[in-house]
């Protein structure tokens, strides 16, 4: 593992792609101990003070953990949660409009329907009829509708047994959360929600791809619908959950 000078990249910043591509290559294998900061640096050619800020870098990025109380290193692998908040606010620093998070969802939302119809399990349905249940008595409460709106496409998600889809809509959901409960504080909108659910989970169960696909495509169609009735911008920017 060697550093090579790149003009206008800091040294420590060189220092935290080397480790963490040897990371990502399986070269240095999750939970496998690090060495030393003096040894990564006598070996990387640089000075001490540059290893230990690559090493806070790769530590706020999940790819090097510390025991608590102890000051050796492990590999690790960044969690879904923490690309999730990255992603997150990547987002909103690029000034993401509603209209585009919305168009993602209604490419995403759909197919994560049609997955979960597809690869469902007994405890996955018990799972989403809990939330509809719960729902149920919600209908009053937009705080609650909101999170249990979003809990539900959480368990759809997961459902799908498809990580990339449970990766990719997890920031999404994040992002969706202030918008919705905009509009659910100003429309009377629970029993549409309520009834759309209960179709998606009456077609996951059934394990109809197809009614799942076009009834989650309904849902968050009636969404933008709700969302332009409710007097709010689709061309707005979103902006960090306060959840």
């Amino acid at each position: 593992m060697s550093i090579k000078n790149t003009l206008g990249e800091p040294a420590f910043r060189q220092v935290a792609r080397a480790i963490e591509a040897r990371i990502l290559a399986r070269e240095i294998a999750p939970d496998e101990q690090l060495p030393t900061e003096v040894t990564l640096a006598a070996r990387l050619g640089v000075n001490r003070s540059t290893v230990r800020e690559a090493i806070r870098v790769l530590e706020q990025s999940g790819f090097v953990r510390r025991e608590p109380g102890r000051k050796k290193l492990y590999a690790s692998m960044p969690r879904s949660r923490d690309i999730a908040q990255r992603l997150t606010v990547a987002m909103v620093m690029n000034q993401v409009t509603f209209e585009e998070l919305w168009e993602a969802m209604y490419a995403l939302e759909p197919a994560a329907a049609a997955g979960a119809a597809k690869r469902c399990t007994d405890e996955d349905i018990l799972a989403i009829e809990a939330n509809l249940a719960a729902t149920r008595q919600a209908l009053a409460d937009s705080l609650s509708l909101t999170d249990l709106d979003i809990e539900f496409h959480d368990l759809v998600a997961r459902a799908t047994r498809n990580r990339a889809i449970q990766m990719s809509r997890q920031p999404l959901g994040d992002l969706f959360y202030p918008p919705f409960h905009a509009v659910m504080s100003r429309l009377n909108a629970g029993q549409r929600l309520l009834f759309a659910h209960e179709n998606i989970a009456t077609a996951i169960r059934a394990h109809d791809e197809k009614q799942a696909r076009e009834w989650m495509e309904k849902h968050i169609l009636d969404f933008q619908r709700g969302y332009e009735l409710a007097n709010l911008d689709m061309g707005g920017q979103v902006g960090m959950p306060t959840r």
